[in-house]
């Protein structure tokens, strides 16, 4: 398997989210950090990294292009020239873009899905890579999200892993990634 081809899909990492008042109970305020640690351990084996953004046009909200916000996190890693970034309007990167279309192309069986909110955009996006036939990857620590319904922000993550663990994705965190790509370019 270690020749299959990989893509690092980075959903919604956007100042979008820190434009809403519940920014200040988002769970990881730096997730830009981790992200960027996933991007730079993507390009170094080569992989394909596709950046998605959020939009609602005609909205009147922070993800209404219009508004000024629907651009990456200021502390993220800018998307190289050669990556495709795709405006979604609905919370899986699949239904609304041509992510199947430049996955398919570039010959990827393995997806890594990392970013914002765990359990909506970033859930949704990997329930559907699994059903298209990819191997996903869903890597939590790379996400976030805010406490909705009365659970924390650590209870949601749990219930995102529990609910896809061996169903729909392995989870694996950023380290262990770093620590297998180290190991498999000897």
């Amino acid at each position: 398997m270690g020749d299959m081809k990989r893509a690092l899909i980075v959903i919604d990492v956007q100042e979008s989210f820190r434009a809403l008042p519940s920014w200040e109970r988002i769970g990881n305020p730096k997730i830009a950090e981790q992200v960027n640690r996933l991007v730079r351990l993507a390009r170094a084996g080569g992989d394909l990294v596709v950046w998605v953004l959020h939009t609602a046009p005609g909205s009147d909200t922070p993800f209404d292009p219009d508004s000024g916000h629907v651009r990456f996190l200021a502390e993220l890693d800018e998307p190289a020239p050669d990556e495709p970034v795709l405006r979604k309007t609905v919370h899986n990167a699949f239904t609304t873009t041509n992510l199947q279309h430049l996955l398919t192309r570039a010959g990827v069986g393995e997806v890594w899905v990392c970013g914002i909110r765990t359990e909506q955009c970033v859930e949704t996006t990997t329930r559907l890579a699994s059903d298209l036939g990819y191997a996903a990857v869903l890597v939590t620590d790379a996400t976030t999200t805010n406490p909705l319904g009365g659970l924390t922000v650590q209870e949601i993550i749990e219930r995102t892993e529990v609910a896809l663990r061996d169903r729909f994705a392995r989870i694996a965190t950023v380290a262990e990634l770093v620590a297998e790509q180290g190991s498999s370019t000897g």
